[in-house]
């Protein structure tokens, strides 16, 4: 079959493709001839290598694949044929796949193989920073980073829906008016604005209650500062690649929080802290009331170039590798 590899660290180069030997799935696993791989970022900071416990190369990315089942493992009450994404810790970009039958979610009536592939980490990783981290409520102001992303997406239609009212930032008008059209309130350009200072006088200096922050660096920083007392942060990734702190003092005497998570370390941790949102967003996604947003898609083999145009942030919402 044919598959992507990762044979060092490295920039986008690194994704080549090879053929290899079809998975055979264990028990409790299921393989899954793959229609749609999605992309995440954390896919661009494994390959580069500063992806904490990431994969050793050599490896084939990739942590989401929707397909159809193609072969059960022992134990597995599921049958071939059936219609599936998964969550992996590797292995998606590839013609087939091998994934833990607990980590499947049943692809929806009339979503396809391209939008579910977009559904488990964006839409899961959304909710969770907003309301099981960010126990964000009705009326409350949010303000997310990277909002035409594919978390953004999500998390903008997940607040807007929440009664929040939605600070939102991007970097071009496109992707603003994308994130607009989801339900973000105050969609801002951070090219050609300071963040800062729309929230400030959006909210009378108050600051915003929440802040999904994804990107590190001084963004971090900046974030903190649009908090308002008493205002909470959720943390979940370094698309910069340059981490950042939180000075406990600065903390305590201004009665912030900040909290991050992970997906992967949440789901292993404590699945049911993440799974038991799945019936409501199932149904969200079922109803129309969501919507996995979908941006470029690229052939399997050129995963390097799919790579490279995320990283050149020319994305909007979910790209996908279609074997």
């Amino acid at each position: 079959m044919q598959a992507i590899e990762v044979s060092e660290y490295g920039d986008s180069s690194q994704l080549a493709v090879t053929d290899a030997d079809l998975p055979e799935p264990d028990a409790g696993e299921v393989r899954i001839e793959v229609e749609a791989a999605g992309i995440n970022f954390a896919d661009i900071m494994q390959r580069r290598g500063v992806y904490p416990s990431g994969p050793e190369p050599t490896y084939v990315p990739g942590m989401e694949a929707a397909g159809t089942i193609d072969a059960t493992g022992e134990g597995v009450g599921l049958d071939e044929g059936d219609r599936v994404v998964a969550m992996l810790n590797t292995g998606g970009y590839a013609e087939y796949a091998t994934a833990n039958a607990q980590m499947l979610f049943p692809i929806p009536e009339g979503m396809s193989f391209a939008e579910a592939a977009g559904f488990p980490v964006q839409f899961l990783t959304a909710h969770s920073c907003l309301f099981e981290w960010g126990g964000l409520e009705e009326g409350e102001t949010v303000l997310i980073q990277a909002a035409a992303g594919g978390v953004g997406t999500a998390a903008v239609q997940l607040a807007s829906n929440a009664g929040a009212e939605v600070f939102g930032t991007a970097s071009t008008q496109e992707k603003l008016d994308l994130a607009s059209e989801l339900g973000c309130d105050h969609p801002i350009n951070y090219t050609e604005t300071d963040f800062r200072e729309v929230i400030d006088e959006e909210t009378d200096g108050e600051g915003v209650d929440l802040v999904l922050e994804s990107v590190g660096d001084d963004v971090f920083e900046r974030s903190l500062d649009a908090l308002a007392h008493f205002g909470r942060m959720v943390t979940y990734g370094v698309a910069s690649g340059v981490p950042a702190e939180a000075e406990n003092r600065r903390l305590l005497f201004e009665n912030k929080s900040v909290s991050g998570f992970h997906l992967g370390q949440a789901s292993y941790h404590d699945p049911s802290k993440i799974m038991k949102a799945v019936p409501d967003l199932t149904q969200g996604l079922t109803s129309g009331d969501l919507e996995v947003i979908l941006g470029e898609e690229f052939a399997l083999e050129d995963a390097a170039d799919a790579h490279q145009y995320i990283e050149d942030r020319k994305s909007s919402g979910k790209v996908v590798l279609r074997p």
